[in-house]
């Protein structure tokens, strides 16, 4: 199976940087909470991005 390697190294730092963000948010008091909510969007475009990143994937 092949995989798209560009989608997956996308994928891979959203993943990273969202979950950054979402442990920032719990930490720190002064970043705020909206943060979080668009931090879990890239958590899940993330996933979306590694899911797909093989060939003939369906979601």
């Amino acid at each position: 199976m092949a995989t798209d390697v560009r989608k997956l190294g996308l994928g891979a730092v959203v993943l990273l940087a969202s979950s950054i963000a979402i442990l920032a948010t719990g930490s720190i008091a002064s970043i705020p909470n909206v943060l979080a909510g668009v931090a879990a969007l890239g958590l899940a475009a993330g996933a979306l991005l590694v899911g797909l990143s093989e060939e003939d994937a369906a979601v």
